[in-house]
């Protein structure tokens, strides 16, 4: 891939899903800033960045580091109310999106999705969406004790694919999903959407400018 990574394919396939399979982490994105402003907050423009990839369990803990005082759970509430508004009006997929999972489902491949979201909720997105007849197993963030940068999430969606983390392509486009990807032992690939990778980040995954470049260097790792 990198040429810092192990050649061969790997034997399964994870993937976040806001930002790398649905382009819906732009909508997260404004509506920390868009419902803070509603609130008569100041905007924080590092508050989208640091809730990305974080488990609804931790949010909370995020939103009061930022806001001291504030009510977390309404302004959480209202942030994933106007998500839902947007996603209703616009969910579409990522490109690349089918090519990569046609690629991996006809090769026998199993994949998982591992998102900080409720399943219920990505269970909902992936159908609407139609992608989710791909997916082997489905773990949300309401499964797990830890969110990302934990490498919990990826843990089990492994384990419910029934692979190894390290024999595990793992997409992601966070900064906390990199770093639990990588955690995780898996193959940590990031798919830049909202936010560029640091040189931190860079240190833990091979970057890629879409998932159809990624796929070009994984079918190069099957010859």
């Amino acid at each position: 891939m990198n040429g810092k990574e192990k050649s061969g394919m790997k034997k399964g396939a994870i993937f976040d899903m806001d930002g790398t399979l649905l382009d819906t982490e732009k909508f997260y994105a404004q509506g920390w800033i868009e419902i803070a402003k509603k609130l008569g907050l100041p905007p924080e423009p590092k508050l989208p960045r640091a809730m990305s990839g974080a488990s609804v369990v931790e949010m909370p803990e995020i939103a009061s580091r930022y806001y001291p005082g504030v009510d977390a759970k309404a302004y959480i509430d209202e942030v994933f109310a106007f998500v839902r508004r947007k996603k209703e009006e616009d969910i579409s997929l990522m490109a690349g999106v089918r090519e990569i999972l046609d690629f991996f489902r006809q090769r026998g491949i199993p994949m998982a999705v591992a998102s900080s979201s409720f399943r219920e909720v990505v269970e909902a997105n992936l159908k609407t969406a139609g992608i989710r007849e791909y997916f082997d197993a489905v773990v949300g963030g309401d499964q797990v004790r830890l969110g990302k940068p934990d490498p919990e999430i990826f843990v089990k969606a492994a384990g419910d694919i029934g692979v190894p983390p390290e024999e595990c392509y793992i997409f992601e486009d966070s900064f906390n999903g990199i770093r639990a990807a990588h955690a995780a032992g898996g193959m940590a690939i990031m798919i830049p959407d909202q936010t560029e990778p640091n040189e931190e980040i860079r240190g833990l995954c091979t970057v890629y400018r879409g998932l159809q470049e990624a796929l070009q260097a994984i079918r190069a790792e099957e010859k």
